[in-house]
C-alpha cells in the first residue's frame, strides 16, 4: 500500500458482534486462574471495551489516556498503578486492538520504569495481531498483519467521518503496508 491508496476499512458496526467479542474476552479471564482487582481502560479505544469487561467481571474500572499523545499526561496515573501492583493489586489493561504493539510496549516499559510488579499486570484486547511486537494475555479475535491489511473500525469510531478514519489508518503506514 502506498501513501495515497485508500485503506480497506472493516466496520465492526454490529453491537451484537462487539458484545460477543467482549464476552469471549471476559470468559477467558473468568476461566483463568487470574482475576483482576481493577480493569484499566486505555484511552481512547480501550475505554468502551474496558467498561463492558468491568461490568461483565464485576470489577471496578479505572482509565488512563494514551491516544491523545500528550507528553507525560498519564505518568501520574501510571505511577499510582505501579504502586498498586507493588501492593499486590492485579491490574488488567484493556484496549480495542493490539496492532503494532506500540501502546502495550509503551505502557509495559513505563510501568516497569515506575516500579510496577509485572506479575500483577496483564493486557487484554478485542483483536490481537499475531505478528505484533507485543503479546497480550487475553483476546477475542486474532489477525496477522503480515497478511491482513484491513483497518478495523470499532462501533464507537464509526461515527467519525470517512476522512478522519482514513487519516487515522494512514497515520502509521507500516501497519497496513
Amino acid at each position: 500500500m502506498d501513501d495515497t491508496s485508500e485503506p480497506q476499512l472493516q466496520y465492526l458496526e454490529y453491537y451484537e458482534d462487539f458484545l460477543a467479542k467482549v464476552r469471549v474476552v471476559s470468559r477467558k479471564i473468568a476461566d483463568s486462574d487470574w482475576m483482576p482487582d481493577f480493569v484499566i481502560g486505555i484511552g481512547r479505544g480501550g475505554l468502551v471495551p474496558g467498561c463492558y469487561v468491568s461490568h461483565q467481571l464485576d470489577v471496578p474500572m479505572l482509565s488512563i489516556d494514551h491516544s491523545a499523545k500528550q507528553p507525560d499526561f498519564a505518568d501520574e496515573l501510571l505511577a499510582k498503578l505501579a504502586v498498586m501492583s507493588g501492593e499486590g493489586k492485579k491490574l488488567l489493561f484493556i484496549d480495542d486492538i493490539n496492532d503494532s504493539g506500540g501502546t502495550i510496549e509503551f505502557l509495559r516499559t513505563r510501568l516497569a520504569e515506575l516500579g510496577a510488579d509485572a506479575s500483577f499486570v496483564r493486557f487484554a484486547v478485542i483483536i490481537t495481531n499475531t505478528s505484533s511486537r507485543a503479546k497480550t494475555d487475553y483476546w477475542a479475535q486474532t489477525i496477522d498483519r503480515s497478511h491482513d491489511k484491513r483497518w478495523f473500525v470499532f462501533p464507537w469510531e464509526s461515527v467519525s467521518t470517512r476522512e478522519t478514519i482514513t487519516a487515522e489508518a494512514l497515520s502509521v503506514p507500516e501497519r497496513l503496508a
